[in-house]
């Protein structure tokens, strides 16, 4: 009978299936990548880890270059606009009283909240993001374009908590800030041997609990008027 026939599972559309492919491309490719950078990675390297013919990847992507852009935009385009509305949240409930570790909070924590619960695949953006900020050559490029207006918006929450700090400190701020958190996504290893294992790169709820509070109070004595530091 017709109601004892088992249901045949729906087959994908081509949108769909092109959709999943390029996933799994990306995913691959920023695996890769994280490990490799731009250069020690080939598409037949992809493929291979994909498990399909090079010549494939050729369709989805016309070179490595056009492949890494789309890897990096995938990522970067969900942590700014997160980071961009806990920041707007931020501030609507501050009002006129913003605090240095209210702001690097909403920056950083949330952030951060994605390499906590985002699995490996964040994890590994991380790690290539720490690449891509970390190389002069195209680099930059790449952070101005896809981090600029969240990063700006920061600074101008630091500036308004901050009133009476030099523009000069309050973006030396930024950018010991921006050092410390991409040496956290790098995830070289090195603080777990430092310590002796009582320390894990990969530890970041470790790092959340920290690093806004110690940055705050950075920030605070090189900026703040009437430090030692400041005269």
């Amino acid at each position: 009978m017709a109601a004892d026939r088992k249901t045949q599972p729906r087959r994908q559309t081509k949108a769909e299936k092109r959709a999943e492919t390029t996933e799994q491309i990306l995913d691959m490719a920023e695996y890769l990548f994280s490990r490799n950078g731009l250069y020690g990675v080939t598409l037949k390297d992809v493929a291979k880890g994909v498990g399909v013919h090079h010549t494939l990847l050729n369709y989805y992507f016309d070179d490595k270059q056009k492949l890494f852009d789309a890897v990096f935009a995938r990522r970067a385009a969900v942590t700014s606009e997160r980071r961009m509305k806990a920041l707007d949240v931020y501030e609507e409930a501050a009002g006129d009283e913003p605090t240095v570790e209210g702001a690097l909070r909403a920056f950083l924590d949330t952030d951060l909240d994605l390499y906590i619960e985002g699995g490996e695949g964040w994890r590994n953006y991380g790690a290539l993001s720490a690449q891509v900020a970390n190389t002069p050559e195209w680099g930059a490029q790449m952070m101005d374009e896809h981090f600029d207006p969240v990063v700006l918006r920061l600074i101008g929450l630091l500036k308004k908590a901050l009133p009476e700090a030099s523009d000069e400190d309050v973006f030396w701020s930024y950018h010991f800030v921006s050092g410390a958190l991409m040496l956290t996504l790098a995830r070289t290893g090195r603080i777990d041997k430092l310590s002796g294992g009582v320390c894990r790169s990969d530890d970041y709820g470790a790092v959340k609990a920290r690093m806004a509070r110690f940055m705050a109070a950075g920030i605070r004595t090189i900026c703040e008027p009437g430090t030692p530091e400041n005269g």
